[in-house]
């Protein structure tokens, strides 16, 4: 064989070794609307209260609740997480774009006397960084089933952020991220050891990408309703059951959340 159809054959191998995994994963979307009226928004704190906390840089606007983020035209409901459980991911193969986050760091901030974002994925391989834009004190109170815990003070205006590199295990759910000093302040946070989670966007709507070809039990938790398994044809206690036909984008469609589901 000649030197040239060697490079050929290796080339060939090459190709198709970068082209099949491609062949093995498929796509899935989704969205959840609110069935019934919309609410109106949840106040927090008043504009211009004197009685608030540090109300100089907490009550000059409105600080309204983030647990339940509705559009009212599309009534979609933001900040569902719809996840593989860690253990049943494990056992998957996972696309090699996928292996390791493209962002090493993801940005935790406290804006308007809010954590931004209100929901947030973070995965093991990833650092988290905790800022603050606003114009006083406030502190991240993060507590986990699986991970060790923190509870730290971010200075005013601190935009360098302090750095947690402690995040190394899966939670099985959204923990709960809290600030003592302003106690209308919270979070959730999901973390994660693959990269199969996502969180609905203003519009109710997901969408997973490259996810392995075959039958998969997504979680779905929305920190009000608790897991939601109501609407749709494949459902099981705790989220939805979908099948991944490879190349092919599977639609679990358009999935109706009860008003009450989010008023126990």
């Amino acid at each position: 064989m000649t030197t040239r159809s060697i490079v050929l054959l290796l080339t060939a191998i090459l190709l198709t070794a970068t082209n099949l995994p491609a062949q093995d994963y498929g796509t899935i979307t989704g969205q959840f609307v609110l069935d019934g009226d919309v609410p109106p928004p949840k106040i927090l704190v008043k504009k211009g209260d004197p009685s608030a906390k540090d109300a100089a840089c907490c009550a000059q606007d409105n600080v309204v609740s983030d647990e339940l983020v509705i559009d009212p035209t599309s009534k979609g409901i933001a900040n569902i997480f719809v996840y593989l459980d860690s253990r049943i991911a494990a056992r998957l193969p996972i696309h090699p774009d996928l292996k390791e986050s493209k962002e090493k760091e993801v940005v935790f901030d406290q804006v308007g006397c809010r954590f931004v974002p209100h929901a947030m994925i973070i995965r093991t391989d990833q650092t988290l960084v905790v800022k603050s834009a606003d114009n006083c004190s406030h502190n991240t109170n993060a507590q986990f089933i699986s991970n060790q815990g923190f509870n730290f003070i971010s200075k005013a205006n601190d935009r360098e952020g302090q750095k947690v590199d402690t995040l190394n295990r899966a939670e099985r759910l959204p923990m709960t991220i809290q600030c003592n000093i302003h106690p209308w302040m919270s979070a959730k946070w999901l973390v994660i050891d693959h990269p199969y989670a996502v969180i609905t966007d203003t519009d109710g709507k997901f969408k997973l990408e490259n996810v392995p070809a075959g039958e998969h039990e997504f979680f779905v938790n929305h920190e009000l309703a608790g897991y939601i398994a109501e609407g749709y044809p494949t459902s099981h206690r705790r989220g939805f059951t979908v099948t991944v036909e490879p190349g092919q984008t599977a639609d679990i469609g358009v999935v109706k959340v009860p008003l009450e589901n989010f008023q126990k």
